[in-house]
């Protein structure tokens, strides 16, 4: 049976492709920090069947003991800081966690077992100001946030540790993947349970950024499918995920209050204070490579995705309305 260790294992990502190794027969692994209030919700119903382990992103000593102790067959690291507005606020913090923890691990792969095959979640924001469109394996980096250049960092010692040290380390570069677990802080969660919000007469308006940027939007649950995929391959390399199709915020907006039968001029107002310092305007990706080097396509529609969302978060409220009633 084999082993895997899972960084962020808490979160969306890591929460979707615990579910999917335990369904494959893995031993699953989760490092998490030490702390007073770990929130389990994500992996509350899998919980009982993975084994955790106390590690640190920022503590090197940490992260080789859990891979010393549980001698994990893949690790996939998935935490980091991962909000892309924060790190303008916390540019340091988003390096320390987001960048340099990829290090932190890889060198402890290579130290303790470098038959460890690793997973690195690229990001599409490292396109930034994109060069070209669709964006794929070969199109330069330009990030525009302190999340962005933190992971343009770790996408690019994951590869020189690939060829320095002939480790098994892959990249993927996902696009924008969301799902009925994904953090109200980021749009499309906010989108979702503010127009549940205000469908069962809890809120009246919603504050939202700029509307008009377009995003590659998929379901964190196909997505993990690719990460796995990438780990079974004889030779390690990147991959470009994403659906290969892109929405704008007012795009989300619309299918979402619709699909409540609202209409979300009359409850959406623009903020400037959510506008990023340095704005992505477009980003759309192409998959080619891993359709035909994995066989993966995804297989949630854009109308599908939103409206899962936005049913999970009427079913959250009612249910927290019941229990007030």
């Amino acid at each position: 049976m084999p082993t895997a260790l899972i960084t962020g294992i808490t979160g969306q990502d890591g929460s979707y492709l615990a579910e999917s190794l335990l369904d494959k027969g893995y031993d699953v692994i989760g490092m998490v920090r030490r702390s007073s209030t770990v929130n389990y919700e994500r992996i509350a119903h899998i919980q009982g069947a993975i084994q955790f382990v106390n590690g640190d992103l920022l503590d090197q000593i940490s992260l080789i003991e859990a891979i010393k102790e549980h001698n994990p067959d893949e690790v996939y690291n998935l935490a980091a800081q991962s909000f892309v507005q924060t790190s303008f606020g916390q540019p340091v913090l988003t390096g320390e966690t987001t960048a340099l923890s990829v290090t932190r691990i890889l060198d402890a792969i290579r130290n303790v077992d470098p038959s460890t095959r690793f997973y690195q979640a690229s990001s599409s924001e490292m396109f930034g100001k994109v060069a070209e469109v669709p964006q794929n394996e070969g199109t330069p980096f330009y990030p525009r946030s302190p999340y962005g250049v933190a992971k343009v960092y770790g996408h690019w010692i994951t590869v020189n540790y690939r060829e320095s040290y002939n480790l098994h380390a892959s990249s993927g570069i996902l696009f924008n993947h969301e799902s009925p677990r994904r953090g109200l802080e980021f749009v499309t969660r906010k989108i979702s349970y503010g127009a549940a919000s205000i469908k069962l007469g809890l809120e009246t308006k919603l504050a939202l950024g700029n509307l008009d940027s377009k995003r590659d939007w998929g379901f964190a649950g196909d997505y993990v499918e690719a990460m796995w995929l990438m780990l079974q391959e004889d030779s390690p390399d990147d991959y470009v995920i994403c659906t290969g199709e892109t929405h704008s915020v007012r795009e989300f907006c619309q299918v979402a209050f619709e699909h409540l039968d609202l209409t979300y001029e009359d409850h959406v107002e623009v903020d400037e204070k959510f506008f990023r310092p340095a704005e992505v305007d477009l980003l759309v990706g192409d998959y080619s490579k891993a359709s035909s080097k994995l066989q993966w396509a995804p297989k949630t529609t854009f109308e599908e995705l939103v409206t899962m969302m936005v049913e999970a978060d009427m079913a959250l409220l009612e249910g927290r309305l019941k229990g007030l009633a």
